[in-house]
């Protein structure tokens, strides 16, 4: 969804489809302390069962102070959504992760890309993972509907890229970007649910894991 092939989102929306000028408009700090309290508390809690005065506080702010920002709580939510897909397609593109057209290269490239962000905001991840799978209707169909949008253009462009001669003979090659994805969302579902989240020991062993894919799906003369 998340997380593209390695997280690939986009900008194409802000908040419900507007600039939040109110928000944008305060120091960095105090909006950097905003949207961590909102992953922060979103990340591990449904929508339903996310108090925004639980947000408020994290944030150090009073909950009217934050009405004034955002509307209602379903803005809210929205806004961290596409926010984090801004910062994530930020993060992509400063990590040079479209500049290689290995896919392994790639993904690697993200794994970094994706990490560093992490250090910044520690709960990106747990917020939209749990927004991927989030079931309330008041937000569900429109997360869902940004995400597919996202999907979809991110596989085709991804694919374009690929040489097929640079992997085994008759491998489906859709098939395997899927399966790659796929592993990657099943182990930060997992790592996320730990008491204790280490970004290094995750690094380790994604590099371990692309290091597998390699040696599971490209050519012997490409292993190298």
């Amino acid at each position: 969804m998340v997380n593209g092939v390695y997280l690939v989102l986009t900008d194409t929306v802000n908040g419900g489809g507007f600039i939040n000028e109110k928000f944008y408009s305060l120091p960095e700090e105090k909006q950097h302390r905003i949207i961590n309290a909102g992953y922060h508390v979103f990340g591990y809690n449904s929508y339903k069962k996310s108090p925004v005065s639980e947000i408020a506080l994290t944030a150090g702010i009073s909950k009217s102070l934050l009405f004034h920002y955002f509307h209602n709580k379903k803005e809210l939510y929205l806004f961290l959504w596409n926010e984090a897909m801004k910062l994530t397609s930020r993060a992509l593109v400063d990590g040079h992760c479209y500049e290689s057209c290995d896919l392994f290269e790639m993904m690697l490239r993200g794994m970094n890309a994706k990490f560093s962000l992490m250090k910044i905001y520690p709960d990106l991840t747990a917020f939209t993972m749990n927004a991927f799978y989030e079931k309330d209707p008041a937000v569900s169909s429109e997360i869902q509907q940004s995400y597919q949008t996202v999907a979809a253009s991110s596989t085709t462009s991804t694919l374009k890229g690929l040489n097929p001669a640079d992997f085994r003979s008759g491998l489906d090659i859709e098939m395997m970007i899927k399966t790659m994805y796929w592993t990657c969302e099943g182990y930060l579902w997992e790592a996320l649910k730990s008491d204790h989240i280490d970004i290094d020991v995750w690094e380790k062993d994604f590099k371990k894991i692309i290091e597998f894919w390699k040696s599971a799906y490209c050519r012997e003369e490409q292993k190298g």
